[in-house]
């Protein structure tokens, strides 16, 4: 028994090692990065949509160099990183969701947002690619106004879109 267990973990053992030459590297997180990619650029999102909320392009483009820094092992570098982010805010909207019963107020509201990225990818160009992605929260205006609430629900909406993001960029969905 011994030896079958021994062959078992030599066995295991060059599995792994034989996986080291490939040409791709793979994170638990779902993605793969391309061989040889080792730095991204973020650029800052403008926010050109109709309604402006003040903070959101800082928000927005901070958000995004966070989920690519905590999810790859790649190095942010201000210009012509390997992979390069660039894009617009163009949407942001607050509409009724749901109408309350026997009323014309909204029971639930919804806070949509869309982005517009071009992604660059410098070592593997037939990955680029231009969209816009869009993502909304509803929510309830009837225990606080908006604007009290409109901080965590673009924290909420933006961590929805940067998951879109990179998972577009870098596990091709």
């Amino acid at each position: 028994m011994a030896l079958a267990k021994r062959i078992s973990y030599i066995s295991l053992l060059l599995a792994l090692l034989s996986t080291q030459g490939c040409g791709i590297k793979y994170g638990f997180t779902g993605g793969s990065i391309p061989e040889g990619m080792k730095t991204y650029t973020v650029e800052f999102f403008e926010n050109t949509a109709p309604i402006v909320s003040p903070t959101l392009s800082q928000t927005f483009t901070e958000a995004l160099k966070e989920r690519i820094r905590s999810q790859s092992s790649l190095s942010q570098v201000t210009n012509d990183g390997d992979a390069i982010f660039e894009g617009r805010i163009t949407g942001y909207s607050i509409a009724p969701a749901a109408v309350e019963a026997g009323t014309d107020r909204a029971a639930l509201n919804r806070l949509s947002i869309t982005v517009n990225v071009k992604y660059t990818n410098n070592i593997k160009p037939e990955d680029n690619f231009e969209a816009p992605f869009t993502r909304f929260k509803d929510f309830s205006s009837a225990g606080s106004s908006i604007p009290a609430q409109e901080e965590a629900l673009i924290r909420d909406i933006n961590q929805m879109l940067t998951e879109d993001i990179y998972n577009r960029a870098f596990a091709n969905w």
